[in-house]
């Protein structure tokens, strides 16, 4: 077995908005694995004041990835205990290593999406801006056959952020559109309540994070009074051991989690969260995290596996349009029909 890594920055369409800041560029790196002559291509990327292991800087996160792959080459296989706090690295490793398990093929896992004969449900993402922008990408969503769309709020005005929930719910139903909204850890202990109660007049789905992560005892009485699900996201960063995770869910009780490979434990670490979740009654998707393609059909195809076949909630899958430069796909192409992604 042979591993090798290469570095791409992918640039964005359009900044993209978050309460931790405005990305224009994404640094990517790629692990090929080559063994008996088939070929696999992984993505580990990190996000800046977001994911544990940045490492403080490219040439830490590229030196350890390197030594993380010397000794992946030379065990044949991953050492998935070891890389339990890389979940970006470990990530991009599985993905390599289940497309050389597959003879080389997109299909990772054997599934209908990965035949390109069904397509997932996505929601609609409509980044965080100004209420002009932010409507007319709602409206773009929309037009284009969504059924589910999600809000970032946070970065404006929180009346004018409610006036366009409450826009959306005045010409469509619930029946009609399902709205999420993440705060991004955007409300504090002290107005989420109330705030909570404003958006569940409008029929609201779920509210990702809704504070700030690492106030276990805050979050925990907002999901045990909530009018509205609750669904974690952030919270989950960095709790990669079992014993953690369950700890985490006991203690907060949430409604629903959300899985990001690359942030919660790549392949293995999102299964062993939804395993647990399920578990304990608490629903759970998966998004992506601003990956390329690379990374976006991992993630899809890993969401058919899990949740397939006939998915019938919308994943979080539609940040691949995001770039000018996209990374390729070997002899095959992501493609949005509607509010689905297919592989064709």
């Amino acid at each position: 077995m042979q591993i090798t890594i290469s570095d791409k920055i992918l640039h964005f369409k359009q900044p993209a908005g978050t309460s931790r800041g405005v990305y224009t560029t994404r640094h990517s790196y790629y692990v090929t694995i080559e063994k008996d002559g088939v070929r696999g291509i992984g993505e580990c990327a990190t996000l800046p004041d977001l994911s544990c292991d940045t490492l403080g800087s490219d040439d830490a996160y590229r030196q350890t990835l390197s030594q993380l792959c010397q000794l992946t080459a030379s065990m044949g296989s991953i050492p998935f205990d070891l890389l339990r706090p890389y979940p970006s690295m470990l990530f991009g490793l599985e993905t390599a290593m289940a497309q050389v398990n597959a003879g080389g093929s997109l299909d990772f896992f054997h599934t209908p999406f990965g035949r390109g004969e069904e397509g997932i449900p996505m929601n609609g993402l409509v980044w965080m801006g100004t209420f002009e922008e932010m409507y007319a990408r709602m409206k773009a969503k929309l037009d284009a056959g969504f059924h589910c769309i999600k809000l970032k709020i946070g970065a404006i005005d929180w009346d004018r952020e409610l006036s366009l929930v409450q826009f959306i719910r005045q010409h469509f139903s619930k029946e009609d559109i399902e709205l999420r909204v993440d705060a991004n850890g955007g409300f504090t202990p002290e107005n989420a309540m109330s705030r909570l109660e404003q958006l569940a007049k409008y029929d609201v789905h779920s509210i990702e994070q809704p504070i700030r992560q690492h106030q276990w005892k805050e979050m925990a009485a907002l999901c045990r009074n909530t009018p509205l699900p609750i669904a974690l996201d952030e919270e989950l960063i960095g709790v990669n051991l079992k014993m953690m995770k369950e700890d985490l869910l006991d203690t907060i009780r949430p409604q629903y989690i959300i899985l990001k490979p690359s942030l919660h434990g790549g392949m293995r670490g999102t299964e062993e969260w939804i395993a647990l979740a399920r578990s304990r009654g608490i629903g759970s998707w998966i998004t992506s995290a601003l990956e390329s393609n690379i990374g976006l059909n991992a993630i899809a195809q890993l969401a058919a596996k899990i949740y397939g076949p006939h998915i019938s909630m919308p994943q979080g899958l539609g940040t691949g349009q995001l770039f000018t430069d996209n990374i390729p796909l070997d002899h095959a192409v992501l493609q949005l029909r509607g509010d689905k992604l297919w592989l064709k």
